[in-house]
Order: C-alpha cells, then structure tokens, then sequence
C-alpha cells in the first residue's frame, strides 16, 4: 500500500496547536510522507525531530501555492490546515485558493484539530 502524502499548515496563532497535535499522533505521521510551509514544518520538527518533513516557502511567501500546486498534480492525499478564525490573514487569497483546490480534487481537509483527529482515525483504520 502507498504511503499516505499528507500536507500541514498552521497559521501564526495556530502552529503552538498544530505542534501538539503533530507530537501526540508522531507515530501515525511516521507512516505518511509529510510535506508542510516552511515555518509549520520547522516548528514541528523542533518537538518531532523524528519525522520526515518536506517543507515548502513560509505560507506568505508561496508555500500555500507550493502546496496546493501539489494537490493540483494529484500528490496530497490530505490536508491538515489549522486555520484561526479570529485573526487576518494578509495572503487570504492564497488561503482560499488552497481550500479550494482540497474541494476541486475532494481530497480530506481537517481545519481544525478534532476533525484532524478524525482524519487520521479514518486512514488508521484502512491500513
């Protein structure tokens, strides 16, 4: 079976979350090929130095679009994009264009962390 390509970005305000996340499910991420925006992936690779993590440009500076070219040319399996609601983004455009091509290619996107959870329950349970 093809190992599960799943990309993570965080938003400033939620890569603190995101890193929790990540550490609590390292050995289920050990399992997938990751690929995230620049700082996302460092942060996690600081508390998971484990993991193999392929990072693309800081969000703002392209690695949205990095990521999102990929879903585009069918190598993301999911997306795990923390977003924060309360804050905005200066690069929004580029945020919805990658929301939106998780919707185009109907690939799992989990916004937030209880529906990340679910996320990788449901590739778990197919492995």
């Amino acid at each position: 079976m093809a190992r599960f390509k799943l990309a993570l970005i965080a938003h400033d305000q939620m890569k603190n979350r995101m890193v929790d996340w990540a550490e609590k499910h390292r050995d289920n991420l050990a399992l997938c090929d990751i690929v995230s925006t620049g700082t996302t992936g460092t942060r996690i690779l600081e508390r998971c130095p484990e993991l193999t993590i392929e990072r693309m440009k800081s969000g703002p500076l392209g690695g949205d679009q990095q990521i999102g070219a990929l879903i585009a040319e069918g190598k993301i399996d999911g997306l795990v994009f923390f977003v924060d609601p309360l804050s905005p983004h200066p690069h929004d455009v580029d945020v919805k264009a990658l929301t939106r091509l998780a919707l185009v290619y109907d690939i799992p996107m989990a916004c937030n962390p209880a529906t990340a959870e679910l996320l990788v329950a449901g590739y778990m349970a197919t492995r």
